[in-house]
Order: structure tokens, then sequence, then C-alpha cells
């Protein structure tokens, strides 16, 4: 297929034809399908994957995913129809990613932490046509919830359910069936697959990105961080995160030829066998995952000798934590602050340690348009003045996935995207990133909206109020402390975190403490004063109140 009228279109919000244009005349967008990662190695007999006991060369994923998007196309699914998909850290959720692409079906990628609240939600946005699920996964051990899912989006028809201990049985018995004799991504300039936003104000939005807009982010990030076909990468958080994904990710490495280990988790020891069983060259983790690796690191050496990079982002590093990873995990340290929305920042290979150590990086396109402005008055900060961030660029998404009213918030008249971060800039363009505007926790990584989870605590019969703050922590960086006023003053908290599980939210996001009040403290115009709350928690805890138990 070569055009966008010659099949039915996912809707987005598209960049203005000038800056397309420019992008386009740049090499920025080469108008080139996300498939083109894996299919410009397809002859290659180098190994791709590594899940387990698999080693999956390029020409082999190539021809799995080709045969896969066969099956799909021939089962009816095609360019217009959407995927909601959660899988965990397995081969499979590579190989069936791709070959949805080639099938121009747009997916959404789930994390596997995420339950019933989540799954409905994304469902009832995007009304997929396919689910791609793991048997493994409490939710769809036998098919209750799926059929509560096809009650939700009506054209979920058909579904992809694999086993624990068979997958790739269970890919094999999808492309069993009749394949199609023809199957083509969608134009590089449409919609490739979704992306979960952080989530400040409830469930996570959709993120429409496109094949020419993903694609430059992953070059470009290749590019940076100098892989090659000798590049080795662990990847150890959550695959659909778009961190490990794309920052260079798993995505990256695939473009450069190299090689991605799977691990199903960041657990130090298992991480560290790993590393030295494969040779593994780099990793990225997260702040409070760099903490456990530290100290499991302690007379364990050996194992890493191969490791030459470890990036970090998701969530603050501390300089302290920050200057002992080239020590004490004997490899470079690079730092990485990006969103799902678009714009990332990296400090270079070669920078100083002082920018490395303190900074979180400055954008990695001459084309990014970065602004700082005081999120009161909207003037632009000065450098060395902590401001909130705006970005537009062309790797930056123009607008949520049918979300008018959001994207009226989110985005400034000239359509620069407004991230909620709270940054300063120094001279040289580095970024580092202070906090929040927008009210969100980020543990370890883990977004979590304050809005959503008062939401639930207030549908508690007992509870009157609630407000949702965060709490340093040394380990994850913030923990989510849940101020309630109750009726019941002998609610204790492990009725509350039984409660809130009963409505299937993840497990992350059930707040790490709660505190009984008999009132919260208010603003003039009558909202949760959350600076004054947590004013007065910081001080509660210096005299050692308990929390709520």
């Amino acid at each position: 297929m070569s055009g966008a009228d010659t099949y039915r279109r996912i809707e987005f919000t598209p960049w203005p034809e000038a800056l397309a244009q420019s992008y386009r005349a740049q090499g920025l967008w080469a108008g080139k399908p996300l498939s083109d990662i894996i299919d410009r190695h397809c002859s290659s007999e180098a190994t791709a994957l590594i899940c387990g006991q698999r080693h999956i060369s390029y020409a082999r994923f190539s021809q799995l995913t080709d045969q896969l998007a066969a099956g799909l196309s021939a089962s009816g699914l095609g360019p217009g129809d959407t995927a909601l998909v959660q899988l965990p850290n397995i081969a499979e959720f590579y190989l069936l990613f791709f070959a949805l692409l080639k099938a121009g079906i747009a997916p959404v990628n789930a994390l596997y932490s995420h339950q019933r609240l989540e799954l409905t939600a994304y469902a009832a946005q995007l009304k997929p046509s396919l689910l791609i699920a793991s048997r493994g996964h409490r939710l769809f051990s036998d098919d209750v919830f799926i059929e509560e899912l096809q009650e939700i989006a009506p054209p979920l028809r058909q579904t992809v359910l694999l086993s624990e201990q068979t997958q790739i049985e269970n890919l094999a018995d999808l492309v069993s069936i009749n394949r199609a004799d023809h199957f083509a991504p969608v134009a590089a300039s449409e919609v490739a697959f979704f992306q979960l936003s952080g989530g400040s104000t409830g469930t996570p939005k959709l993120i429409p990105r496109t094949h020419d807009d993903y694609y430059y982010s992953i070059r470009r990030s290749a590019e940076i961080c100098e892989l090659s076909a000798a590049s080795r990468y662990l990847c150890a958080l959550p695959a659909a995160h778009n961190y490990p994904l794309s920052s260079p990710g798993s995505l990256g490495i695939f473009y450069a030829g190299g090689t991605v280990v799977m691990a199903p988790d960041p657990e130090p020891l298992h991480c560290f066998s790993l590393i030295e069983q494969h040779a593994v060259t780099m990793t990225a983790l997260v702040p409070s995952a760099v903490t456990l690796w530290l100290q499991a690191a302690a007379g364990r050496q050996q194992p890493l000798q191969t490791l030459k990079l470890l990036q970090v982002g998701g969530a603050s590093f501390a300089p302290a934590l920050a200057q002992q990873v080239p020590s004490r995990l004997g490899c470079a340290l690079q730092q990485v602050f990006g969103m799902a929305e678009g714009l990332v920042n990296y400090t270079r290979l070669h920078d100083s340690a002082e920018k490395i150590f303190t900074t979180q990086g400055y954008p990695m396109s001459d084309a990014d348009e970065i602004r700082i402005i005081d999120p009161e008055t909207g003037a632009m900060a000065a450098d060395g003045e902590t401001g909130m961030l705006l970005t537009r660029g062309p790797y930056t998404f123009r607008g949520y996935y049918r979300a008018a009213e959001h994207n009226a918030d989110a985005f400034t008249a000239e359509g620069f995207y407004s991230s909620g971060d709270l940054v300063r800039r120094d001279g040289d363009g580095y970024l580092t990133v202070v906090g929040r505007v927008k009210d969100q926790i980020n543990r370890g990584g883990e977004k979590i909206a304050a809005e959503e989870i008062e939401n639930l605590l207030l549908k508690h019969p007992q509870i009157s109020a609630a407000a949702l703050i965060s709490v340093a922590d040394d380990r994850l960086g913030e923990k989510s402390l849940a101020c309630v006023v109750s009726r019941d003053p002998a609610l204790k908290a492990v009725a509350l975190r039984k409660y809130l599980r009963t409505l299937g939210i993840a497990d992350y996001k059930l707040p790490d403490k709660f505190r009984l009040l008999k009132t919260l403290p208010l603003t003039a115009v009558g909202k949760t004063d959350k600076k004054t709350l947590r004013r007065m928690m910081a001080e509660q805890a210096k005299v050692g109140d308990e929390a709520l138990s």
C-alpha cells in the first residue's frame, strides 16, 4: 500500500505541513516503516535476540515476523485496526510488535504490571480489534476478563493468548492458518503504534507515534550512544516502556545490528549472570534498581567485566549515587531524560564527569525546540532559573488520541508540548530535572497520577476526603502517602489496600503509607492545599508519628 487514502486511517494530530516538509528535507523523516529496523538485516545470521535458551537470528526474526503478519492479514486484520497487547519480557513481545507493524495494525503495549482498571481503560479508548496477552497473567488465566473487554470494545473479536511454557508454539498456531498473499505497513507518515502517557490526571492517555517520527528518534539515539553490531543490550526494564524500547533501547540495538538479551526484571544477581553469560555491553535502569545493583556488586566485579555503559533515567538520580556507578559497577554512566510523548535528552558519552553526574543531558536533535518558562507568568526563564519545560520537534507528538479538551491544555498555540517537568538549563544547554508541575508521583520510574488514586479512595464508603502526596525515599526517589479523612476512626491501612486491589489497580499504584486526618488543609478557593499537607507530613515524620495501620 502506498498512500494514506488506500486504507482506513487512524486519526491523530499531524505536524503542520511546513514543519513536516522541513523534517523531510533535512532527512530526519526518511519515509521508511519501523519494520525496516529488522528487515535491513534480513539476510544476516547474526543473533538479534536472546531469550532464555532461544537465540533468534536477524534472518529468522524477519522471516517470523513476515509469517505472523501474513497470518494476521489472512484473519481479516490490517490497516485501520488496532491491538491491545500485554506481554512480559519475552521474545514474543518484539516478534509480535514487528508483525503488527508489518500488517499495518497499530498496537498499544500495556505494561505487564497493569491490571483490570488500566486495561479496561485502554480498551475503552482504543476499541481494539485484536487482543494479545499471556495466560500467565492472572487476568487471562481464563476467558472471563476477555468477555468483559469485548463488551467494552465490540470490535474485539480476535485473541492471541500465549502460554508461559509454549510461547513459540502459540505463534506457530497463529501462522498455521492460510496466509495472506499481501500485507504492508501503513505510510510512514501514519500512526505506527500508541504509547502510554505517564498520566497526571487519571488513566494514562494514548500517544500516537508515526513511523517517521519514531524511526528518527531511534536512529538518532543509536548514533548518540555509538551503537554497533558489537553492542549487546540487556533489556531488564519492562520492554514496553519508551525508555528501554527506543532510548536507544532494544529498537536502537536492532537498528545497529546488535544483540538484545532479555531479562524478566532488573533483579541484580540474575542480571549479573546474564551479563557474564552473554557478554552484555550496556543496559538501562531506573535509579531504584541502580541502588540494588550497587549493593549487590560488592565482591562481584567479575560478572560485570564486559559491561561498558549503564544508562540511568526515568526518575531523579542523586549526584552522590551517580558518582558511585563507575567505581562500583566498573562502567561508564549516561543519564537519560525522556518522555513517551517525544523529547529525549542524553548526557554524551564523552562529557565531563560533572555533566554526567549532575545533569540529565541535553536534547538529542538540533531540531528539538526548547522553551523554559515561569509556570505562573509564562515569562522565559533565564539560564540557571527553574521553569516549566515546553518542547516541540520532529519526534515530539502533536496531540493525545481523541483528547481534544486535554490537548487544549497540554499544548501552546504554537504547538509546544507542556511536559509538566520543572527543569534548569545551564549555559551549555544541559538540563537538570528539579521536579514536576503536575500532580504526579514518580515512584522508581513508575508514574502515579494522584487524582486517579484519590478518586478511587473516595469511592470507599467510609472515606470523605483523600489526598495523595509524594514523600522522599532514598531507594525509589519518591513514595506515595495517602492522607484520608474517615468516618470510621478504626479504619486500617490493610483494609484500604485490600479495597484498592479489588478495584483492579496495578500494585505499584497502591499507597506506600496512609495517614488518618480529621481534615485536609484547604486553599482559599477550597482545594486541597498539598503544599501545606506535605509540610505537615514532614513535621509529623520528624516527631515519629506512625502511619495509619
